[in-house]
């Protein structure tokens, strides 16, 4: 198979300054709008990327369940690999590929864990099974086959049978403060319109960075 000839061009839109937003998250929830009206398959998915301990990125797809300036917000099991890169390097990057439109968004920012009652409220928002299998998965474990994985869920469908189904006090979520957003279009000839967005003291600066 030969890669060198999978191209096309993006030509669907252009990108320029005075179409941006001053705040970068007004910015994003403009185009994370436009996404989902554009019907494209999972318009929250989200990439997350840590650090180990050894300095090993990596990453893995999320799914974003809340936006404001406060920052972005995901969950996941809080003894994950992921959750224990963010314990030992809070640092990291997020990234939305929203192909369809030729778009591109970059989140580089510092997680933190939200509080417990957000936790809480997502958690009980979730379908039954979806709450069961919080409780049944040990995430990032190893495991000896989908059989086992099963059958603790299975295991933790009997426990809470006869009441509410509590959070797990190794479950919750994640908030990423943004330090800098970049917002990419695709541009004919390669020649990409991407800005970038920077905290500062009062206000956030906007550049243009070259393709």
């Amino acid at each position: 198979m030969d890669l060198n000839d999978l191209r096309r061009e993006y030509l669907k839109d252009g990108l320029n300054r005075d179409q941006l937003e001053v705040n970068p998250v007004d910015q994003f929830q403009k185009w994370l709008k436009q996404a989902i009206e554009a019907d494209i398959k999972d318009p929250t998915a989200m990439s997350v990327a840590t650090v180990d301990a050894d300095g090993q990125p990596r990453q893995r797809l999320v799914l974003l369940k809340q936006v404001d300036n406060d920052g972005f917000v995901f969950f996941t099991n809080y003894e994950s690999k992921k959750a224990r890169d963010i314990a030992l390097n809070p640092k990291v990057s997020l990234h939305f590929p929203w192909h369809m439109l030729e778009r591109q968004v970059k989140i580089c920012g510092q997680a933190e864990k939200v509080k417990s009652s957000e936790s809480l409220k997502y958690f009980l928002s979730r379908p039954e099974e979806s709450q069961l299998a919080a409780w049944a998965s040990q995430q990032s474990s190893r495991l000896s086959s989908r059989q086992v994985l099963l059958g603790e869920f299975a295991a933790m469908k009997e426990k809470f049978k006869r009441g509410s189904i509590p959070l797990p006090d190794f479950w919750g979520g994640f908030r990423v403060v943004p330090s800098s957003i970049e917002f990419w279009q695709g541009g004919g000839n390669r020649l990409h319109d991407r800005f970038e967005y920077t905290r500062g003291d009062d206000e956030w600066d906007i550049q243009r960075l070259a393709p």
